[in-house]
């Protein structure tokens, strides 16, 4: 009896501290870090700094069509572009289906004009690294010379890109350009298809500087991402290697499913008409030095 007694006594006591603990919790939230009002990020990660100071200007424009989902991740680089550029330079549209009911009046007339390029690796697009030369050529009716573009590119994940094109009937009419030398991507933090896959801020940053014939754009634009993988390597995250870098050194535990096969097809096709470029460009640097003699 005794010992039912005492039994009862220490489970009434610590019913009595459970409540009196639940009783002091607040109902207010816990305080949250404070957040950089520009990039959104906690202070102590934010990736600010190294924004170009003042924003860059350029005579091009860009307009992301983003993808709902891309709202969401924390890693997500379209914010680095706007805040990279001087205001009103680098437009970002929301949606799945472009234009939408709430854009249309104010994105069809950008998707419609001559000189707006969408950055898509369709079976139509051409390089962009020569696109001012072949406007001028009469290769890619334009008219007139080469003036101010703007760059258009579809900001999520593959499947997502791929599915918002396929939506939206506008962008295959518009002209539609590829980077043939996009080089490996520096966004070590996070795993990419192919060695020529790049973030959504590289891509408009190299795109920008073949555009502007200002090479030192994709440097000083990129410097936030650097940025912010260092830190994220600084506190346990692991630098990642492309899938395509992975089979070829047999560390790919997966099977090659058919979206990442084609990925990889035209991969390879880039690289061998970026190699046919750089032959081109020699060849004509050499005729013009021979005409010039």
């Amino acid at each position: 009896m005794l010992d039912n007694k005492n039994k009862s006594t220490n489970t009434s006591e610590e019913e009595t501290e459970l409540w009196q603990d639940f009783l002091s919790i607040t109902p207010d939230p816990p305080e949250r870090r404070d957040k950089c009002e520009s990039c959104k990020r906690p202070k102590v990660v934010c990736w600010c700094p190294s924004l170009p100071h003042p924003p860059l200007i350029v005579k091009s424009s860009v307009v992301i069509l983003q993808h709902p989902a891309e709202e969401k991740r924390t890693l997500r680089t379209a914010l680095m572009l706007q805040l990279g550029l001087s205001a009103g330079t680098c437009i970002v549209y929301k949606g799945k289906r472009f234009p939408g009911p709430r854009n249309q009046h104010e994105l069809e007339p950008i998707l419609k004009a001559p000189y707006s390029l969408l950055l898509y690796p369709s079976k139509t697009s051409v390089p962009l690294e020569t696109i001012k030369q072949q406007i001028i050529s009469g290769s890619v009716p334009l008219p007139g010379p080469p003036r101010t573009f703007t760059l258009v590119l579809i900001d999520g994940t593959w499947p997502q890109a791929k599915a918002i094109y396929a939506s939206s009937p506008l962008l295959h009419r518009m002209l539609q350009v590829k980077l043939i030398a996009a080089g490996c991507s520096d966004y070590i933090i996070r795993t990419q298809p192919t060695e020529g896959c790049l973030s959504t801020l590289e891509t408009a940053a190299q795109s920008l500087a073949l555009l502007e014939d200002r090479p030192e754009l994709r440097e000083l634009l990129v410097k936030p991402l650097h940025m912010l993988c260092k830190y994220q390597l600084d506190n346990g995250a692991v630098e990642h290697q492309s899938k395509e870098f992975r089979i070829k050194h047999q560390q790919y535990p997966k099977q090659i499913g058919k979206r990442l096969n084609r990925l990889l097809n035209y991969s390879a096709i880039c690289r061998k008409e970026s190699k046919e470029a750089q032959v081109d460009l020699a060849t004509n640097i050499l005729y013009c030095e021979q005409e010039k003699t």
